[in-house]
């Protein structure tokens, strides 16, 4: 697992998704975000990581969940469940040497409240990596806070999300069918 780790600290600084809110998308048109239950107490700090609690793990995901995924209205009742798998929050570094990067791995389940079942029934596992940035080429360690850190990945992982939900549309029942 450390191995894991270190594999995807080297390759952190190879991508990335941007933290801006993304428009609301048509394919979602019949989902309503019921429960948002994010559980933060399987976290595994990577190595070279900040610490961070699950506590804190559980509010900055919740609520980069519920200002991406919360904004949908639709009336089709759906709940996620998100664990927090691993983390590395990026401490700082020496510039150009040691430039660490942020990275968040999740596993998402969706369930269908109309059914009173999962959908996917294996967890989703979403990876990702800090957005980049001017500031993050030097390594987020050095220019961000912890808290920044967490709420930008938090971002992240919510965009990503989305962007799974929107391509298993079809998972959500059209909007004259979910009433």
């Amino acid at each position: 697992m450390i191995v894991g780790l270190l594999a995807l600290l080297a390759v952190a600084g190879c991508g990335g998704t941007t933290a801006e809110m993304t428009p609301r998308s048509p394919a979602l048109s019949s989902f309503d975000l019921g429960h948002n239950v994010v559980i933060g107490t399987t976290a595994k700090k990577g190595p070279l990581s900040r610490d961070a609690t699950a506590e804190e793990w559980v509010e900055s995901l919740s609520s980069a969940i519920d200002a991406q995924i919360g904004r949908y209205d639709a009336g089709g009742l759906y709940h996620l469940g998100l664990s927090v798998d691993q983390f590395v929050l990026a401490a700082p570094g020496v510039p150009l040497v040691l430039s660490p990067k942020s990275i968040l791995q999740v596993s998402v389940t969706v369930w269908d409240n109309a059914k009173g079942q999962k959908i996917n029934k294996t967890p989703e596992q979403i990876l990702v990596f800090e957005s980049f940035s001017g500031g993050s080429l030097l390594g987020s360690g050095l220019t961000r806070s912890r808290e920044e850190q967490m709420a930008g990945l938090s971002a992240n992982a919510a965009m990503k999300i989305e962007n799974w939900l929107i391509e298993n549309a079809a998972w959500f029942a059209p909007l004259n069918d979910a009433e």
